[in-house]
């Protein structure tokens, strides 16, 4: 049996009143291209400017999407006194050397995920912005992935009740000459990958007590050098236990990305769209069950926004409404990502020892 849910799902990002503030972006990549710039557009944000170290593709991605002006360099672009917020987007052994420059310049910034594979560098990236008193939010855009942000309304009002059980499952091939850079690097599924499903968890149920993870690489996975299967779990002093299972060398089994979240009262379970075709996706699916609903009734409501490119409208949005209200950012804080990062940093110790990890261990 088949039914519409009583009330509408509040999925979609959020704007505050005002979205003009000037954008620009440092780095001109594979990301901003066919994620930020998209997603900006949808909105009417205001792209102002962009710098790259390759200033041709700067130069080119100005030219193809109306951007006033393409800068030789990140101290040229931050003098543009019509740039309020720098959207970085560089690899994450670049960031803090950015963030420096961007917090000296006293404009607002939205950080790419991860902030840093060093946990201290990552600390003294939240600790700049602070310092220069200026707004600094992550893009950990999963927060705003249909499915995730529809889970956490559903969540929010007791229609599973109290969480129990929580699965992020995915088992795809994945195209990583997209990004040929991550070959070279020796922590790379939970750092660059699984980072999403984890804070994606952390936003949906908090911080966890233990953290346990298990590392593998696919035996034909030549020159790419870190992890590529990984299994987490996250314990919680509730008795909520959280899996994150990813396995990127499915070559020939049917791929799947899966969520499912099960409480006392009932259980959200549904698909990750953008893991079936990447980088174009689909959108996610979602089914509901509750006693609130009785026996038998499934609910699967339609959700119309893909993770990618919309998912991005949300990180900026949620940046500019704290510059707004002069107030920290409510989903996508740096401060908050600092646990993120713990969880993160507990998994390679974890696997690397062993053993179980405190989530407090990491600090």
């Amino acid at each position: 049996m088949s039914v519409q849910l009583p009330f509408e799902l509040d999925y979609k990002p959020h704007l505050g009143t005002k979205t003009d503030y000037g954008i620009g972006f440092c780095g001109t990549g594979g990301i901003v291209q066919y994620a930020h710039i998209p997603a900006y557009k949808r909105v009417n944000f205001n792209m102002v400017a962009c710098y790259d170290l390759n200033v041709a593709t700067a130069k080119q991605v100005a030219a193809q999407h109306f951007i006033p002006n393409a800068y030789g360099s990140l101290d040229e672009l931050l003098a543009d006194p019509a740039v309020d917020i720098v959207d970085i987007a560089v690899p994450p052994w670049e960031q803090l050397a950015v963030v420096e420059k961007v917090a000296a310049a006293g404009k607002h910034m939205l950080c790419q995920k991860p902030l840093s594979q060093d946990f201290n560098e990552a600390k003294r990236i939240v600790e700049l912005a602070k310092e220069a008193g200026v707004k600094q939010a992550i893009n950990q855009q999963m927060r705003w992935d249909a499915g995730i942000r529809a889970s956490k309304d559903l969540i929010n009002r007791g229609i599973i009740g109290q969480p129990t059980d929580a699965q992020i499952q995915v088992s795809v091939l994945t195209p990583w000459h997209m990004w040929p850079w991550l070959a070279a690097v020796p922590g790379l599924e939970v750092m660059f990958h699984s980072i999403h499903y984890i804070d994606a968890i952390r936003y949906l149920f908090g911080n966890p007590e233990w953290v346990t993870s298990r590392h593998a690489r696919y035996a034909k996975q030549g020159i790419v050098k870190g992890e590529t299967k990984t299994v987490t779990v996250m314990d919680y002093a509730d008795g909520l236990q959280a899996l994150v299972s990813v396995n990127h060398y499915n070559a020939y089994a049917e791929p799947f990305a899966t969520f499912r979240f099960i409480g006392t009262e009932g259980a959200i379970t549904g698909t990750i769209g953008l893991m079936y075709n990447y980088p174009a996706g689909r959108p996610d699916t979602i089914e509901i069950t509750s006693e609130q609903f009785g026996a038998g009734v499934k609910i699967t409501p339609t959700l119309d926004e893909l993770w990618i490119p919309d998912a991005f409208v949300g990180t900026m949005a949620s940046l500019m409404i704290a510059i707004e209200t002069d107030s920290t950012p409510q989903d996508n804080s740096t401060d908050d990502n600092l646990n993120t990062l713990r969880v993160v940093n507990a998994a390679y110790r974890s696997a690397a020892e062993n053993r179980s990890v405190r989530f407090d261990e990491i600090q």
